[in-house]
């Protein structure tokens, strides 16, 4: 039983707070707290549900502290938001020590194809069909940021298979 709680919230949990993070990223500029902290309740609940040792589980939190740090320090830059600071502390947490570079590094591409093709689209009008929308017109507004959420997001979903959660629920 606790093979399959692990698995839906490995497998359903965590891909559905990561699209949800994106779309609302997109569609508002704003990522809840709540997101982050089911990102956080769900790891600890798969934790238990997986086996983890506290060990493990220790070293997944330092990681996790160690990106809202950092990300917070960003933030402070202003050159993060912090709904962006929080998620990718949470998919830290997710991935621990052993995959965060890889996290961060695709993260990075994904955030500068997704800041370069939205600068480019800014540099035209927005077609008029466009208009009606709130989301687009605030998405095309100069003033406003880059949803990075959706980079954080795409970036977690590339990477998770690769992660050691991913494998060892081959073998659960």
């Amino acid at each position: 039983m606790a093979a399959h709680i692990a698995g839906f919230l490995l497998c359903v949990l965590f891909p559905f707070l990561l699209a949800y993070a994106a779309a609302s990223d997109l569609l508002t500029m704003k990522i809840s707290n709540k997101i982050s902290l089911f990102l956080v309740a769900g790891f600890a609940l798969y934790g238990l549900a997986s086996g983890m040792t506290i060990e493990a589980m220790s070293w997944h939190a330092a990681a996790g502290a160690f990106t809202l740090a950092v990300a917070f320090g960003l933030f402070a830059l202003n050159w993060v938001g912090g709904g962006d600071a929080k998620l990718a502390a949470g998919i830290a947490l997710w991935f621990g020590f052993a995959n965060l570079a890889d996290f961060l590094f695709v993260a990075s591409l994904a955030g500068g194809a997704l800041t370069l093709a939205i600068l480019y689209i800014r540099m035209y009008p927005l077609p008029l069909a466009t208009l009606r929308l709130p989301f687009a017109v605030r998405l095309h507004d100069s003033r406003t940021g880059i949803p990075y959420g959706i980079a954080l997001a795409s970036a977690a979903l590339f990477v998770a298979p690769e992660t050691m959660i991913w494998k060892n629920l081959l073998l659960i």
